[in-house]
């Protein structure tokens, strides 16, 4: 690349040089906050809709001193205080999120070199970079060269050589040598900044199941306001009514209508799911991730580290025409400076093997550039340790090194003086599960392909061994230059090779496309980009911090099977709120129809807010609080909401045709309004129950407990708090006609549940 302004290196800037470039906005500063302030997230949090309806029923309820028909407003408190945690926690993490940890760096200014703070580089300062050192800015060496480690490109950990007119970018890090670079981008511009600002950028997770109940409080907010307002005239103004009873029975039809105890339910729920979790060693940043991947088709895998242990090892060694290489990689990898996985590997294997030492002269690090590395020893010649392409014409490599690669192992040569002298076979052990946990996959209908910056061919023969199907269909991506073209292989291959960050990305965005819900796991810095995209994003233990910060989820112990529970996880979330969310859209339903019932009769609504939450608690939120802590691993089929409200539908419309008979039938057996609404409640109590019953089928120990205790427990509640609930003693008659009405309900509802079950099981 070539600069638009040379600087003299030995010189660098001018301090008034720095002053005017600082003047003009010019300086390395961090990239702008992109997140949500926490006042924000306050505010988003308390200020919806849902709340608003909740907490003006209660500003109505107490401006008339209604206080004892306030307590659904603990529900709500209760739903705001888990949203405003969970999405601070999830900003904080965000906000932590940086590439480049170093707090100062070499300049290079008026002769001296200076050791400044981040923000106070500017564009065209003149870095003096040296072993050890992060890159802060975006340069271009213009002099001398150094070694760097570009696993934020690459996400390998080789090292590339970078000489005069080479550019360096922010984050990679100088493992040998020293240079000076010229700056040429800056602040958000940088490579390491875009990266950060693109991963900051706040993308709210969709979750079904707030997602249905924000689309129920949607369409009822339509019609809750103007019903209320309806029964609030025809109560006040065409019946005469106190403010205190118009006010009280207009606020029970309204509460009715707003599923509160459901939101609660989906947040405890998803909190026993991470507790259950984190003793699997998932550690979940996100509660509503675990509901995502349970509907996940797509997994996208790393390779080191997920699929493989992570844990490079030296499987055997061995010489050329049975000559002995121990001695002399002893002494190499003794005196050489490289140290990443693979060379960490070759010195566990080989260092208790060195017999005598070799007097040691030039030295050459390895690199990714040359694929090899050298070290001159004096009294032995030049030994070469590198890939075997590199180290001699191809129909020059011995046969053995041939037959290794076939085998899956990464080979590395030796030579001495240029002749090729032996091999060593290197392997990162697939993990022990990691067939089982594809195979669990494959069952489940969840494709795998597997995305990594390593060679293709060492990519498809981990993957080969895991057992993943369509191993063979793997291809190079470092020859792919065309978005267009890397979008197209999404649709036609598994397996990935030298996979940039944005191919990365690009993968996951052009599967989403294909209306895939997708889960990415990473481990580097390569990866965030891609996480950041998928729907649910896992990053390993052993990983990368900025890859574990931008997860929604982390395997503590760097094991993907136990992908497998957090599958089983949100499937309990999503199954069991599905089978007990039938028994909240009762109330919903029947609050909605009986308020349209109550204005065109003119009559006022017979049920008050205090009979709703003890509803509310008894029947709706006690079994439905346990059952959804039981395991569910059915695959989950069908849209939550449209399922919920079918199997409402019938207990809500039993109860309107309950109501609609007992008004009919008030006046001619001498039940006055207070009489009648206490048969309604109980019949209402009765097929609420009925829906119990259907969710807690087939019966287990608890279930048959929790059915029982509801069906009793809320006739006892009744009884004993019946001055509360305005609940007069009931009569014989009163008594007759409930149960009647109940017995009527039950053959109807179990007549309907027969003939569902013919039409849906033919």
């Amino acid at each position: 690349m070539k600069l638009e302004k040379e600087i003299d290196f030995k010189q660098g800037l001018s301090y008034k040089e720095v002053s005017d470039k600082k003047a003009k906005g010019l300086s390395n500063n961090p990239p702008k906050k992109v997140t949500k302030t926490n006042g924000q997230i306050v505010y988003d949090n308390v200020c919806t809709l849902f709340n608003f309806l909740n907490f003006a029923i209660g500003v109505a309820l107490l401006s008339v001193g209604a206080i004892s028909n306030m307590f659904y407003l603990l529900i709500i408190l209760m739903n705001i205080g888990i949203g405003i945690y969970q999405e601070i926690h999830a900003k904080n993490l965000v906000e932590k999120l940086t590439l480049i940890s170093a707090d100062k760096a070499g300049v290079v200014r008026e002769g001296n070199v200076d050791k400044v703070a981040l923000e106070d580089i500017v564009m065209d300062d003149i870095l003096y970079l040296e072993m050890g050192d992060q890159i802060p800015a975006d340069a271009i060496v213009v002099n001398e060269s150094v070694e760097v480690n570009e696993s934020l490109l690459t996400g390998e950990s080789d090292t590339i050589v970078k000489k005069v007119g080479d550019e360096l970018f922010s984050g990679s890090f100088i493992v040998g040598g020293r240079c000076q670079a010229q700056v040429i981008r800056v602040g958000d511009e940088a490579f390491a900044n875009k990266i950060v600002s693109e991963v900051k950028e706040y993308k709210k997770n969709h979750s079904e199941l707030i997602q249905a109940i924000r689309t129920v409080s949607k369409f009822t907010s339509f019609i809750i306001i103007p019903l209320g307002l309806i029964l609030f005239y025809q109560a006040f103004v065409v019946r005469e009514n106190t403010m205190f009873v118009s006010i009280v029975a207009s606020a029970a039809a309204l509460l009715g209508m707003l599923p509160k105890g459901l939101v609660l339910l989906i947040g405890i729920g998803s909190a026993t799911g991470v507790i259950n979790l984190s003793k699997r060693n998932v550690l979940v940043q996100d509660m509503h991730c675990m509901e995502i991947f349970a509907h996940v088709d797509m997994l996208c895998l790393d390779k080191t580290g997920t699929i493989t242990e992570g844990n490079m090892r030296v499987v055997k060694a061995f010489g050329f025409q049975g000559k002995n290489i121990d001695n002399i990689m002893a002494n190499y990898i003794e005196q050489t400076q490289d140290n990443n996985a693979t060379f960490q590997a070759m010195h566990e294997y080989f260092f208790s093997k060195k017999e005598h030492d070799y007097q040691v002269g030039q030295k050459v690090p390895f690199s990714s550039e040359r694929k090899w590395g050298s070290i001159d020893f004096l009294d032995l010649g030049v030994v070469k340790v590198g890939a075997p392409e590199k180290m001699c014409v191809p129909k020059d490599i011995p046969n053995e090194v041939h037959e290794a690669q076939e085998d899956g192992f990464r080979v590395l040569m030796v030579s001495l003086n240029d002749e090729p002298l032996g091999a060593i076979c290197l392997d990162d052990p697939i993990r022990e599960n990691a067939k089982a946990t594809f195979d669990f996959f494959k069952r489940e209908g969840v494709e795998v392909k597997v995305i990594s910056g390593d060679h293709p061919l060492t990519v498809a023969s981990v993957a080969r061994k895991a057992g993943l199907d369509g191993w063979d269909a793997y291809v190079d991506l470092s020859q792919v230059t065309e978005e267009a073209e890397v979008r197209k292989l999404a649709h036609t291959h598994k397996v990935f090779g030298r996979v940039s960050p944005e191919q990365k990305r690009c993968l996951v965005n052009e599967l989403r496309n294909m209306d895939h819900i997708v889960a990415m796991s990473g481990d580097g810095v390569n990866d965030v980009l891609a996480l950041k995209e998928a729907n649910c994003s896992i990053a390993m233990a052993n990983g990368n911090a900025a890859a574990k910060q931008v997860s929604q989820l982390v395997l503590l112990d760097s094991d993907f099977s136990n992908l497998t529970k957090v599958l089983s996880e949100g499937r309990r979330i999503i199954n069991n709120v599905t089978k007990v969310s039938g028994i909240f859209f009762i109330k919903t339903i029947y609050s909605l129809l009986l308020s349209l019932l109550c204005i065109v009769m003119n009559i006022p609504f017979p049920f008050i807010p205090i009979q709703i939450t003890l509803i509310d608690l008894a029947i709706e939120g006690f079994p439905s609080f346990f059952i959804s802590f039981e395991e569910n691993n059915k695959q989950v089929t069908g849209t939550y909401l449209k399922t919920s409200l079918l199997n409402a539908l019938p207990n809500a419309l039993l109860i309107i045709m309950n109501i609609i008979i007992v008004l009919s039938i008030k006046d001619s057996y001498g039940f006055n309004d207070e009489q009648a609404t206490a048969i309604m409640y109980m019949v209402v109590g009765a097929i609420s129950i009925l829906a119990v019953l259907k969710a807690c089928l087939p019966f287990n120990k608890l279930r048959l407990f929790l059915f029982w205790f509801v069906a009793i427990g809320f006739y006892v509640a009744v009884l004993l708090f019946h001055s509360l609930l305005k609940i007069p003693p009931f009569t014989t008659s009163m008594i007759t006609c409930t149960l009647l009405l109940v017995a009527l309900s039950i053959v109807l509802y179990a007549l309907y549940q027969w003939v569902w079950y013919k039409k849906t099981h033919k």
